[in-house]
């Protein structure tokens, strides 16, 4: 695999064990059959166990079951989960850094055993309810909201392109407090068989096919006290979640485009015409040194993205850059790689096509390329492009 500047030669016995253990079940357990999940619009619902039972949902946290493995261990699990396809990071990553990470870090003792161990054992599916029909890139103008009762809340509101929300038994979900001054965001813990909550799936997508996709409907929805939040207010909540999903989507972006250039090289060594493989001609040489080398300098930026993370001095500017950067790259080197591929390359017995239209969502989810450039222009200058 891709290494060019041998970066992995300085991991850990953990770290080697969790990425070794993460490229077997890819290669043994989905990659034969992802292509055929993809055409179908489905996820291999029966590996969710299967993938609890095996860490993969925030290994990185600590207690409750969870084992708080290093940083680039993590980037490590979701770079060889990405590799495979987008939608099984997604799912890993929702799972964990976007329900199982709130609660760890917001939520009461109670709602931590209640729920940690079941979402990291994959015996419950989580997901995360913040982009409503009109408030993508502006969540802080939500709609929903939570009007106090004796005793608990009720929720109103809406929420779409919500991953895993059809098969969720919980639902982190964010919403406006009526009853509080300002009106501040809050974190309700939501189960999906309550009374008027709704999980309608999302289809005919083009992309991220092998991920379900649903909306959250919220009519009437009597929460207890017990299921909110306490530990946070505010944006700064659902803020933090995504700081943590985009800093393994800057990893697991790295798997994709891994993926796409050793698939590339792999056919111009074998594909012949003219009397030898492609790979001789030089205007493929310089198609796979230029994918080695944007591959190369994303790689080094998630494993510096890791360091700082470590050591508490990642700010989501960083996060902001790496993931920007970082999928760009994939998007960009998946359609050189489908090029290499000629013909063969639209068809689903080469990952690139997928790779490069599942690029294509994770370039737009958990806030857009434009409004990440936004995010660093407002560090770089100290003026801020929109409100």
């Amino acid at each position: 695999m891709l290494d060019y500047v041998a970066l992995e030669d300085g991991l850990d016995q953990e770290e080697r064990l969790i990425r070794d253990t993460a490229r077997e079940f890819v290669d043994d357990q989905v990659r034969p059959d992802i292509a055929d999940y993809y055409e179908e619009g489905t996820f291999p619902t029966e590996l969710i166990p299967e993938m609890g039972e095996m860490g993969f949902y925030a290994p990185n946290l600590e207690g409750y079951g969870s084992p708080n493995v290093s940083e680039t261990a993590y980037g490590l699990l979701m770079q060889e989960l990405e590799a495979c396809d987008s939608g099984l990071r997604s799912m890993a990553s929702v799972q964990g850094a976007l329900v199982m990470y709130p609660i760890h870090a917001f939520g009461s003792e109670a709602q931590k055993e209640a729920w940690l161990p079941k979402l990291g054992a994959g015996d419950a599916v989580g997901c995360f309810g913040l982009t409503e029909p009109e408030h993508g890139s502006n969540p802080s103008a939500m709609e929903t909201r939570a009007e106090g009762t004796a005793d608990g809340y009720v929720l109103n509101g809406s929420k779409t392109w919500i991953t895993n929300s059809p098969i969720a038994d919980v639902a982190v979900v964010w919403a406006k407090d009526r009853s509080s001054d300002g009106n501040p965001v809050r974190g309700y813990l939501v189960e999906t068989d309550r009374d008027g909550v709704s999980t309608n799936k999302i289809g005919e997508k083009l992309s991220l096919r092998a991920s379900i996709t649903g909306e959250i409907g919220l009519n009437d929805v009597f929460v207890p006290e017990e299921n909110v939040l306490p530990g946070v207010e505010g944006m700064k909540g659902p803020l933090s979640c995504l700081t943590q999903a985009r800093y393994g989507i800057a990893w697991g972006a790295v798997g994709a485009a891994r993926d796409c250039f050793e698939t590339a090289r792999e056919y111009a060594t074998d594909r012949e015409q003219f009397g030898g493989p492609i790979a001789r001609f030089q205007l493929q040489q310089e198609k796979l040194a230029e994918m080695a080398t944007q591959i190369t300098l994303a790689q080094l930026l998630a494993h510096r993205l890791a360091e700082l993370k470590e050591r508490g001095d990642l700010r989501p500017q960083h996060v902001s850059m790496a993931k920007r950067n970082n999928v760009r790259m994939a998007r960009d080197q998946a359609r050189v790689a489908r090029e290499m591929l000629g013909g063969n390359g639209i068809t689903s017995d080469y990952p690139p096509m997928r790779h490069m239209s599942n690029m294509e969502t994770v370039y737009t989810y958990e806030g857009t390329h434009d409004i990440h450039t936004l995010i660093l222009g407002q560090d770089l200058t100290g003026i801020s492009a929109y409100e």
